[in-house]
């Protein structure tokens, strides 16, 4: 997040600037905040939901985010970024995805 920047504002350039996807604020639902710890260091990440976008995904080659891919969830790899992982069981409790636990706030 930036200064000055809304939470769905982040999510739409952070969409962009990893996927190349471009989204506009009303397609954004904002899932909740999620809270754990690793080690000595406090985690903070927010889960959003974006139901419409314009684009084909695309790895951005200035972002280092890593590996990713995109899958059916009945179809989901083990080994998921635990964050992932943590949002993804906040949002659909019935994916079966083992993670360590953290504290999960829903939005209104």
């Amino acid at each position: 997040m930036e200064a000055g920047e809304s939470l769905e504002a982040t999510v739409i350039r952070e969409l962009a600037e990893e996927t190349g996807l471009i989204a506009r604020p009303d397609d954004v639902t904002l899932l909740g905040t999620l809270v754990d710890h690793v080690g000595d260091v406090v985690r903070v990440t927010v889960g959003a939901i974006v139901s419409a976008w314009q684009g084909q995904p695309i790895t951005q080659p200035d972002e280092s985010v890593g590996n990713w891919a995109w899958y059916p969830l009945d179809q989901l790899p083990d080994g998921l970024f635990v964050c992932s992982a943590q949002i993804l069981t906040a949002w659909r409790p019935d994916l079966p995805i083992d993670h360590t636990p953290a504290h999960f706030t829903p939005y209104a």
